[in-house]
């Protein structure tokens, strides 16, 4: 069984084809790419694996379909790739799900103008499907009349409606478990994965990489690391880290906020749903079902600073409440009924935007004359990371692909689905929750409620379930009660409303 080993001991005295900081899904992703070519590599993330921007994903694995508007081919085509990827490697967590967009006749919202972009979508994408088992291909879209899209989307604003929009995407519901997945797979593979741990320098001989300095933030205690290649896919931090060991480099992140929010109020809609306010310039949004609750978003903001927890200003949120009520006069939506905003930072093209960048970015830093053996990835999309990381790969090693391994996807998908409604923990969640804990590197409770399991998709049950978990830990009071309230102080800056 793959397993995720702390164990800095053992790995302190080897020497790693390369040592990868940051643990989100670029991260992992190239973690797993080196592991697939017979490389062996040390991942190192400061707080837990999936944290920051990963964890706050829209947990749609996009095939595109969105760059046909600009004729962007090649994002188009490594999106449809990637999303055929995840299909193919990971069956009992990505699932289809059916989009739908209210066409009222203005601009290029036109039946007419969608069923030729939809026609093109589906021959430009027709290998979609190639490897993936018969219940998850996706169908082809579709234009359906204006009585099938009432059907779909009762809540509509019928004023005006000319018909709909219907195309498919993969659905990562549990995306927080493939991440992981994706990570024990990786060491299955001879990486090894150490959590809680900040690369604080770079050990350099004459200007070349030799290492990584590294602080066990548990215990305070340091390590050194060695390798000649250090690859920084900090995230949000990797321009931060990059000027840290080397110097600024602009292109590398240019910050923005994206958010998304979970409410407790029941979903619009089976199909996920795009609806754009009727004023000038308004941006559409994407309302999805999460378990049978509206998940809402994505809004991008321009914003300042990096930090590890971003948050919206509660006056974007209200102002978000506010256009969702407007355009579905129903939903009554309150600020009380926020269950947990998603919210992570995401480049963009300039400084103060909110138009998202197109490109990753790959830096080899001794091309600029910074030390040799120093790279630093910054990527733009949850959906194409592994072919981020396979370019990275590609130019850091000049290594042609020589893929091993099974997808680590063998377990039985619905063990983590932990129910909403459920009363307590019984003895089978117990179970499965202590072989997570054992074998997964899980350090604090959080690690295992917010990126181990769902568990964390509902604040208000995860805190009532919580001293029940804790018990699981070997624990005495104090540190139960310590990890209480790590766990509140999470869900009182992702929730306007708990106290």
């Amino acid at each position: 069984m793959s397993i995720i080993k702390r164990d800095p001991e053992k790995v302190k005295n080897s020497v790693f084809d390369a040592i990868i900081v940051g643990g989100g899904i670029y991260g992992i992703m190239l973690s797993l790419v080196a592991g697939q070519r017979n490389l062996k590599t040390l991942l190192l993330e400061r707080d837990d694996f999936g944290g920051a921007t990963s964890f706050n994903s829209s947990r749609i694995v996009h095939g595109g379909f969105r760059y046909l508007q600009n004729m962007d081919l090649h994002r188009f085509f490594e999106s449809v790739s990637e999303r055929n990827w995840f299909l193919k490697n990971f069956p009992d967590l990505v699932e289809p799900i059916s989009c739908l967009i209210p066409l009222y006749g203005n601009s290029y919202y036109r039946p007419s103008v969608f069923k030729a972009a939809l026609l093109l979508n589906d021959i430009l994408s027709f290998k979609r499907n190639a490897g993936v088992s018969e219940k998850l291909k996706l169908p082809d879209g579709k234009v359906i009349p204006p009585e099938e899209v009432k059907k779909i989307f009762p809540a509509v604003d019928a004023t005006g409606l000319k018909g709909g929009a219907v195309w498919h995407d993969g659905s990562l519901t549990d995306f927080n478990r493939a991440l992981i997945e994706i990570l024990k797979w990786s060491c299955s593979l001879g990486s090894s994965a150490l959590n809680y741990f900040e690369a604080k320098e770079l050990l350099k001989s004459n200007n070349a990489v030799i290492g990584v300095k590294a602080l066990d933030t548990e215990n305070n205690n340091y390590h050194d690391f060695h390798s000649k290649i250090v690859i920084n896919a900090a995230g949000p931090w990797c321009r931060e880290l990059a000027a840290y060991f080397d110097k600024d480099y602009k292109q590398l992140f240019k910050v923005s906020i994206a958010w998304n929010i979970l409410f407790n109020r029941k979903a619009v809609s089976d199909y996920a749903v795009a609806v754009t306010p009727r004023r000038k310039n308004a941006k559409t949004y994407f309302l999805r079902p999460l378990r049978g609750f509206l998940f809402a978003g994505t809004v991008h903001e321009p914003w300042k600073g990096i930090s590890k927890d971003p948050l919206p200003a509660e006056s974007s949120v209200i102002n978000y409440i506010n256009d969702l009520n407007t355009l579905i006069p129903d939903l009554n939506l309150q600020k009380e009924d926020i269950l947990h905003i998603y919210s992570g930072l995401m480049p963009v093209t300039e400084e103060g935007s909110d138009k998202l960048a197109d490109r990753e970015v790959i830096l080899d830093h001794s091309k600029k004359n910074g030390p040799q053996g120093l790279f630093s990835v910054s990527g733009v999309k949850f959906t194409t990371a592994r072919l981020v990381a396979e370019k990275t790969i590609n130019m850091v090693f000049n290594k042609a692909p020589n893929q091993k391994g099974e997808s680590a996807s063998l377990f039985n998908a619905k063990n983590y689905n932990f129910n909403w409604n459920r009363k307590g923990i019984n003895e089978s969640d117990k179970l499965i929750l202590k072989q997570i804990i054992e074998n997964e590197s899980v350090i604090h409770l959080d690690d295992l409620v917010l990126r181990r399991t769902s568990l964390g998709d509902d604040p208000i049950r995860a805190l009532e379930l919580a001293p029940q978990i804790c018990e699981l830990f070997n624990w005495d009071n104090e540190c139960c009660e310590i990890e209480l309230t790590r766990l509140k102080n999470h869900f009182d800056k992702k929730n306007y409303s708990i106290n």
